[in-house]
Formats: C-alpha cells, structure tokens, sequence
C-alpha cells in the first residue's frame, strides 16, 4: 500500500469521497486520509470542498433513514477545520466552462471550479476523470493501494 504525499503547506481540495471514506472508516481509504486530517488539525493544510459535498454525503443517510450517521456527514463537513465553499453563479459559469471542456458531470465540474477558485494545490478524489480538468493537481485515492 502507498501512501498519500501532502504538500508542505496549502490548500488541499477534498472530492466528496474521502469525506465517505472518512466518517464510515473505509478500511482501505481512511489510513491513507489520517496524515490529511492531522496536517489540517495542525494548521499545516487548509482543507477545503464545495458545499455540493454535504447534499453528496447527506444522500446515503437520508435513503437509509440513519439520523445518526447524517449527523456525523454534517458535523464532519461543518467542522472549523474544513472550508465548504458556497455554490455562487460565478462559480457555476465556470462549471458550464470545464464541463463543456472535460466532458464532466455537472456535479464533478462544480467540485473542479470550486478548487480553482480556491487555488488548491492538491485535488483529492477517487475519480480520474478530473485529470481532464488543467490546473488541478490530482491525486486518486485508489491508485495509492
């Protein structure tokens, strides 16, 4: 099994499946996140994801009537460690742009103009479909086991 490098510091973008892969403690994904979220609770990385991420994560909870696990996605996204981004019309434009350009679903462009919006260094998902996108700096989740 590999290992996720972190950059030194900056903005790291979180795709909506580390948050799963987090909060359900995914047997083969969450040891690879923990340095993540120790560099994030050290001040070292801010982390950051569209608000997009907590309708995504709220989805699995709500069709499996689990209040308790939908609470633990709103704590874990709300949290003063992690920055959602609001979804504004400048940022959907650009979505319609990269869409239209990297042949993306809608829900993937938002997540891809949210992080360059926020300057991310790194993009973190399960999803290589997002190396379509220029400028992200892209790193797959499942290419590190």
């Amino acid at each position: 099994m590999g290992s996720l490098i972190l950059p030194s510091a900056g903005v790291i973008y979180l795709d909506t499946p580390p948050f799963i892969y987090t909060v359900e403690k995914h047997k083969d994904f969450y040891p690879l996140l923990e340095p993540l979220w120790i560099a994030s609770g050290s001040g070292q990385i801010e982390v950051v994801s569209s608000a997009l991420s907590l309708l995504e994560t709220l989805v699995g909870p709500l069709k499996q009537n689990d209040p308790a696990l939908a609470a633990m996605y709103e704590q874990t996204l709300t949290a003063s460690d992690i920055r959602l981004v609001s979804i504004t019309e400048d940022l959907l434009r650009q979505a319609a742009r990269i869409r239209a350009q990297a042949n993306l679903k809608t829900p993937d462009a938002i997540h891809a103009a949210t992080a360059l919006a926020a300057a991310c260094v790194q993009f973190i998902t399960n999803d290589p479909a997002f190396r379509r996108v220029t400028g992200l700096n892209v790193v797959v989740l499942s290419e590190l086991i």
